[in-house]
């Protein structure tokens, strides 16, 4: 993706957040001089990889193959693993009208995806089979807002604003949005990007930039490389 495209969805992306009274972490609007001057001040953000997220998946197809996120909160997988301190995650993300997110499951993470507003959100569901790959023939079960729900393996979930569902790990899911962009919400425990998603098409989880302009806030997969100690 070209940076002027990226910086073109955020400030679109921004907009649509606050639209529904949302309202952004301050962190959010420092300019990527800042965070380099503030590095060590940041460390928290820089390490938790809390901030903006734009990607195509390294497809080039963002209206079709792609999703806004911005990373809230975030803990620490260690922290997890020992089973006490800051355990959970936060995002808002955006899913635009028909536009995919693809097919992918989490190993270790459990989410709660939240139509925070808009059009509908439309899920593709599949268990997992023996080897971890979507299964085609077992139904599939979760949690809609407390209340369990049994689909069809490939089932389509359609969420209204305000209700939800739970996907614990390994649940297959692909999803986007219906009638209109929809504002979505995760809570989750601990993120992590790098590791914890598996992809049924051989995909990347980053866009790859092509440096046209100047960023207008760093992306959290340009962390390493220009806030690196």
């Amino acid at each position: 993706m070209k940076r002027s495209r990226v910086n073109q969805i955020l400030e679109e992306g921004d907009a649509f957040i606050r639209s529904f009274g949302y309202v952004m972490p301050p962190f959010a609007y420092l300019a990527p001089d800042e965070m380099q001057r503030r590095r060590h001040d940041l460390s928290g953000i820089v390490e938790a990889r809390l901030g903006w997220d734009i990607t195509d998946y390294g497809q080039g197809r963002f209206d079709e193959l792609g999703l806004f996120l911005f990373t809230v909160r975030n803990g620490r997988a260690e922290d997890l693993m020992r089973g006490r301190g800051m355990l959970y995650a936060e995002k808002i993300m955006i899913s635009r009208k028909e536009q995919l997110s693809p097919m992918h499951r989490h190993v270790v993470k459990a989410e709660d995806i939240i139509n925070r507003g808009g059009g509908k959100l439309v899920l593709e569901l599949f268990m997992s089979d023996a080897d971890g790959d979507p299964d085609r023939t077992a139904e599939v079960s979760v949690m809609t807002d407390g209340i369990p729900r049994t689909l069809p393996a490939g089932g389509l979930l359609a969420l209204a604003p305000g209700e939800s569902v739970t996907l614990l790990p390994g649940v297959w899911h692909a999803f986007w949005g219906e009638g209109a962009d929809v504002l979505i919400g995760e809570v989750s425990t601990v993120n992590d990007d790098l590791t914890d998603n598996v992809f049924h098409e051989p995909i990347g989880r980053f866009a790859a930039i092509e440096e046209d302009e100047p960023p207008l806030h760093l992306l959290v997969s340009d962390y390493d490389r220009l806030l690196s100690r």
